[in-house]
C-alpha cells in the first residue's frame, strides 16, 4: 500500500508528499507552505513550476501556488505578496483516509514577521487531494487585541500545454481592472483569450470557472475568496524575470483567488478562510 504522507526533499527544501490511494499527489513546500506539484488520478502535473526558480531560504519560488499574504502584490506598505510566501511554515497534521490525502501547515506571527507587519495572527493552510480533485484552504485567526485588515490570494500556476489554445470561461458581465493600463472594464466576453500579455483583477468573481484546452480542462471554484486574478507576462515581461525561462509564459496561467477589492477584516479573536478547488475533467 502506498504510503499517504511521506516527508521528502524538494529541490533541497523539506517538504511533504501526499499520494491518495487513487494514485492522486500534491506535493508541499514548508517553504512558503507552496503547493508545487499536483497529479490527478491518474493523469499529469497540472500545475507549473519554472524550472529556473530559485529553491533558497527567504526566496520565493516561482510556480505551484504560492500563498499571498498579507497583502496582495504591491498594493500598499509591505513586499510584494507579503511575506508568508517566504516564510518557514511548520507542518501540524498530515494523513491519509480511504479515498484522500491531507496536510495542514501553519504560520504564526513572529519577531521577523512583526517588523514587518506588527499584527499577531495564526495562519494555517490546508491541502486535501484526492482523484482528480485539489483543494486549498487558507485561513487567519486574529490572535492580537486590534482589528487585522489583509488582502491575500492563491496564486495558483496552472500547467498549459500552449496558452494561446486555452479558453476560460465564467467571467462574463463582471467589473475587472487590467492593471496593465490602469483601467477598469466590464467583461464583454464568453471566454478570455490569452494574446498578449494578462493582468486582471476581476471583482465579486463568485462563479466557477471552466478553463479550457484540447483534450482537457478545469473546473476552477472558490469559497471566501472573491476576486480572481488572471495573469499571463507573456514575451517582454518574461524577458525580465530572472526565474523564468523564454518559453515559460506559453506553458503557464496564472488564475488565483483572491481577496483585494475588499480586504478582509478581523476583529481580535475572529477568525476567516477561504478556499480554491481544482477539478481535472
Amino acid at each position: 500500500m502506498t504510503n499517504p504522507v511521506e516527508h521528502i526533499h524538494f529541490n533541497g527544501l523539506p517538504a511533504v508528499r501526499l499520494t491518495a490511494p487513487d494514485g492522486a499527489q500534491a506535493t508541499i513546500l514548508l517553504h512558503g507552505a507552496q503547493v508545487v506539484s499536483w497529479i490527478p488520478a491518474g493523469g499529469v502535473e497540472r500545475l507549473y513550476l519554472s524550472d529556473k526558480s530559485s529553491f533558497e531560504i527567504g526566496t520565493a519560488v516561482r510556480g505551484g501556488i504560492p500563498v499571498c499574504f498579507p497583502q496582495f502584490a504591491a498594493r500598499g506598505p509591505l513586499p510584494k505578496h507579503g511575506f508568508a510566501r517566504t516564510s518557514e511554515w511548520e507542518l501540524v497534521e498530515a494523513r491519509g483516509g480511504n479515498d484522500f490525502a491531507t496536510a495542514t501547515l501553519k504560520l504564526d506571527d513572529d519577531d521577523i514577521t512583526r517588523q514587518i507587519w506588527p499584527h499577531a495572527f495564526e495562519a494555517e493552510l490546508t491541502v486535501l487531494v484526492a482523484g482528480k480533485r485539489l483543494d486549498v484552504e487558507f485561513g487567519v485567526r486574529n490572535s492580537g487585541e486590534e482589528t487585522l485588515r489583509f488582502t491575500c490570494a492563491l496564486h495558483t500556476y496552472l500547467r498549459m500545454r500552449e496558452v494561446e489554445e486555452a479558453r476560460l470561461e465564467g467571467l462574463r458581465g463582471l467589473r475587472y481592472l487590467d492593471t496593465t493600463k490602469g483601467l477598469e472594464h466590464d467583461e464583454t466576453g464568453t471566454e478570455l483569450v490569452i494574446e498578449a500579455e494578462t493582468d486582471r483583477i476581476y471583482f465579486n468573481a463568485t462563479r466557477p470557472l471552466l478553463l479550457s484546452e484540447p483534450h482537457r480542462s478545469l473546473g476552477i471554484s472558490s469559497e471566501g475568496l472573491a476576486d480572481v486574478v488572471v495573469w499571463n507576462p507573456w514575451e517582454q515581461l518574461t524577458a525580465a524575470l530572472p526565474d523564468m525561462p523564454a518559453n515559460g509564459f506559453r506553458h503557464m496561467l496564472c488564475v488565483e483567488a483572491a481577496a483585494i477589492g475588499t480586504p478582509i477584516e478581523l476583529a481580535a479573536g475572529a477568525e476567516w478562510w477561504g478556499r480554491q478547488s481544482l477539478v481535472a475533467l
